[in-house]
């Protein structure tokens, strides 16, 4: 499990053409997740 956290000025979320959620300046957090993880990943995050 890995996560990447960005201070952004400005982000948004699309799926194909819909705007799904945007926002101005905060935090963007990206997190992969693999089939091996478990809980005890999840807890330590």
């Amino acid at each position: 499990m890995k996560a990447i956290i960005q201070r952004v000025s400005a982000a948004k979320v699309t799926v194909g053409e819909e705007l799904i959620s945007s926002i101005v300046k905060g935090l963007c957090v990206l997190i992969g997740i693999s089939n091996e993880d478990n809980a005890n990943d999840v807890d330590w995050m």
